[in-house]
């Protein structure tokens, strides 16, 4: 009965517009507001303007619309705020009703279209990777490409995550036997299976070493979060839904599913109880097959035979600093985990603020707002120049992405970025 409260006041926009206290204390975490000092675009901007459109007293017109859009829901309001409001949860909420009323724009429908069928996203990543040399500046140094020339969506100055040949889930049998000690299901996430594919090779290799055998789980479909963030609530359901039933025919075969990944686990493990609030089935479902979900380095931790492994490893000579994503420090309380496993073969230095938002902030802000996402960066790459480190680590490939790019603009060349997957397989290896 309690959490059935919780969720009603969560999508109830007048009980959180009234709750709110304008203590201020959101204002200077927030991630909008610091690069565009507004007092509409700050937390307590937007819950107020999010009441004042449930009373219907605010339209929702292309002025609304703009500011709905602009919140990188990053949480870090939610993080500091007295009574935990959910901001980005009623702002996900508007963006549904943002998605009814405007539509969404044909590139996001085409890119979501690909997120509902993974063979078809297949298909488009062959082609991409076929004829990417065309159109775009390779840096396999970092996975990424730049374009050669102005595009609708993307700029010359841009990075971008370049595309691989086999996506990881293709490359590998479903089953992969390690010894047969214990067994886990993966959950790759889109980026890890078409762009960063040695995320995956790496959680394979330190599977294979603590001879725990693997299931690709190949019928996957993407966790839906960037749909979530936009508003196109039919492909979230489809997606949802679908994976739901396909983790529930996993049965007690399966120990745990690992996502290497901040935003598809949160997506699994939260989001999805709270996209079905209206649908008490489902949502009790999400709530008990996402049980199994773990972030990866959240499940390795807890067990001692990979600390053994890597404290006979030698120490590395690499200075890594670690960025916390918004998707696994502030929505899951992982930040200590990844560190525990990666300080026992490198030396770990802390940026300035490793809790403060990269700056991706979803499709919406990547394309339409991406002044503002490259402006969040700014600060962001300034922390990781300072700490002088080899490699930047984060286990979220959206993270990578927006600070992959960030980098470049600001012509750090030294600074690499690595998962911390593979930093842990690395120290494997040596």
């Amino acid at each position: 009965m309690a959490i059935d409260k919780k969720l009603h006041e969560i999508f109830d926009f007048t009980i959180t517009a009234d709750d709110c206290v304008k203590c201020g204390k959101c204002i200077p975490v927030c991630t909008i507001h610091k690069v565009n000092a507004d007092e509409v675009t700050s937390p307590r901007g937007f819950i107020d303007l999010l009441g004042a459109y449930k009373r219907g007293d605010l339209e929702l017109d292309k002025t609304a619309k703009d500011i709905f859009e602009s919140c990188f829901l990053c949480t870090n309001c939610v993080d500091v705020c007295p009574k935990s409001l959910p901001t980005d949860m009623v702002i996900e909420q508007a963006r549904a009703d943002i998605a009814q009323k405007f539509g969404i724009a044909w590139y996001k429908k085409a890119f979501f279209l690909l997120l509902r069928h993974r063979w078809l996203n297949d298909i488009a990543f062959k082609l991409g990777w076929a004829f990417q040399t065309c159109g775009f500046k390779i840096q396999s140094e970092i996975e990424s490409m730049k374009p050669r020339f102005n595009l609708p969506m993307f700029k010359a100055d841009r990075l971008l995550p370049s595309l691989g040949k086999t996506p990881f889930l293709n490359a590998h049998p479903e089953n992969i036997d390690n010894g047969g000690k214990r067994k886990v299901a993966v959950f790759i996430g889109c980026l890890g299976n078409y762009n960063y594919r040695s995320i995956g090779e790496s959680l394979l290799e330190i599977l294979e070493k603590l001879e725990i055998d693997a299931f690709l789980a190949k019928k996957q479909k993407c966790c839906a979060a960037p749909a979530y963030f936009t508003g196109d609530f039919d492909t979230v359901e489809h997606n949802a839904k679908h994976n739901i039933r396909y983790f529930e025919s996993f049965g007690d075969d399966i120990e745990a599913i690992l996502v290497p990944e901040a935003t598809c686990s949160a997506m699994l493990k939260i989001d999805y109880e709270h996209f079905f609030h209206d649908q008490p089935d489902w949502r009790s479902r999400a709530r008990v097959v996402m049980s199994k979900v773990y972030m990866a380095t959240e499940w390795l931790e807890n067990h001692t035979e990979l600390e053994l492994l890597l404290a006979k490893k030698k120490r590395q000579t690499k200075i890594v600093t670690y960025h916390d994503p918004c998707h696994a420090r502030k929505m899951q309380g992982i930040y200590q985990e990844p560190r525990n496993l990666v300080s026992k073969n490198y030396n770990i230095v802390e940026m300035a603020d490793p809790n403060a938002c990269c700056g991706f902030g979803g499709i919406t802000m990547q394309t339409e707002r991406h002044h503002f996402a490259k402006a969040a960066g700014v600060p962001k790459a300034a922390m990781i120049k300072q700490t002088g480190a080899d490699v930047v680590s984060a286990e979220c490939s959206a993270c990578r992405m927006q600070i992959n790019a960030s980098m470049s603009y600001a012509g750090n060349e030294k600074t690499v970025f690595k998962n911390p997957i593979e930093l842990i397989a690395e120290a494997l290896r040596a």
